[in-house]
């Protein structure tokens, strides 16, 4: 559903929204090893997200990749999405069709819409704090 590097960019945010809620702060190499990425497709996917604020990137000796914790409430899965991705996965065509629209609709476009509809809600409404508490709580995971 989600580009890979959505994909990696939403595992990279939980990792690092629970270490910043420690008060830590980790390298390129441990975000790319905890969410088993590429070392350079992660850098790619942490700098769209350190230039759309998302998280933050300190250079030097104690360096490395956070999330301030005053910003953890307010980021939501479609944050994230649309740092990477933009706003493709709410526009698009079920069947790809580049002029699928209201008055010109394809076979699948009202019930497609709907579905679309239905994930930008809970893409907008889904934050990296809500899901991070689910995976401290052991209610869900990242690894087996």
């Amino acid at each position: 559903m989600f580009s890979k590097a959505c994909e990696y960019g939403i595992r990279a945010c939980l990792h690092l929204a629970r270490l910043s809620e420690m008060g830590e702060r980790t390298s390129l190499r441990q975000i790319a090893k905890a969410i088993d990425s590429p070392v350079a497709f992660t850098a790619k996917i942490l700098q769209l997200l350190a230039r759309d604020g998302i998280i933050r990137s300190i250079q030097g000796p104690v360096g490395g990749y956070e999330i301030p914790q005053e910003q953890l409430p307010g980021i939501y899965l479609s944050d994230i999405i649309k740092a990477i991705d933009g706003d493709h996965i709410y526009i698009g065509c079920g069947l790809g069709l580049d002029h699928c629209n209201e008055k010109k609709p394809c076979p699948l476009h009202f019930q497609f819409k709907a579905i679309r509809d239905d994930l930008k809600e809970m893409l907008q409404t889904t934050s990296v704090r809500d899901l991070v508490s689910q995976l401290q709580d052991g209610v869900t995971f990242l690894k087996r």
